[in-house]
């Protein structure tokens, strides 16, 4: 494959989803707290938080070690599948983030490629989606579209080629360490966001090169990450 040369010297970005464009994380916290309650598993609210943004095999994973005990496929079936209708119940408070709308504006206009690549499978993700206004001839790479999720790379591999980009002019931007986690592995760049609930000095550990507040503060700041200003 051909990889094209983008304005600003080729760099492109990639983004997370929930807690990086979208406020969101904790409608998802909530809604796995009550999946889990449902099957009678009782796991505090921050324990879930912890999990936010890694694959869902991992978070299951993650939970077996948390309990000291295994979790049935039928059991893991059912948490997925309630997860996804309790977060659905909720998906009318999500909001864009601070400035994630401008960020991806400001983007198009300097006609820097950008995608989304979530740990979220299209039918969670596109309510989403919706609310943050994105079009569709945005490249969007989901769950359903990858063998695995973060903290593997496969998302942002996947996305950086449907941008037609090499991996390593790529910006991730995540809010999780799952999400610079995976960035690292493929070489990409890691910057991160306050606005998924972890702190500065976690997602430095985990990769980033910056970290910023929100997507607003990161609009502000572009020029640290290479993007430089078209007028």
């Amino acid at each position: 494959m051909k990889h094209r040369r983008a304005a600003n010297g080729g760099i492109a970005f990639l983004f997370d989803l929930d807690g990086t464009l979208i406020d969101s994380v904790y409608q998802h916290v909530l809604a796995w707290q009550a999946a889990l309650e449902e099957a009678g598993i009782d796991l505090s609210v921050w324990r879930i938080h912890r999990r936010m943004g890694m694959s869902g095999g991992l978070f299951m994973h993650a939970l077996v070690r948390e309990m000291g005990r295994p979790i049935t496929p039928q059991v893991a079936t059912q948490l997925v599948r309630s997860h996804k209708q309790a977060y659905l119940r909720q998906a009318k408070q999500v909001r864009p983030l601070p400035g994630a709308r401008e960020l991806l504006a400001a983007l198009t206009q300097a006609k820097v490629p950008w995608a989304i690549a979530t740990s979220g499978r299209l039918e969670t993700a596109q309510s989403a989606l919706d609310t943050l206004g994105v079009g569709k001839g945005a490249t969007i790479i989901t769950r359903d579209l990858v063998p695995r999720a973060k903290p593997d790379p496969d998302l942002f591999l996947a996305a950086a080629a449907r941008l037609r980009v090499p991996i390593t002019n790529a910006v991730v931007v995540g809010d999780s360490v799952w999400d610079l986690l995976a960035a690292r592995r493929c070489r990409a760049l890691g910057v991160g966001l306050l606005s998924g609930g972890y702190g500065q000095d976690e997602l430095e550990r985990a990769g980033a090169y910056r970290v910023y507040q929100d997507p607003a503060d990161l609009l502000r700041h572009l020029d640290e990450v290479g993007v430089r200003s078209q007028n």
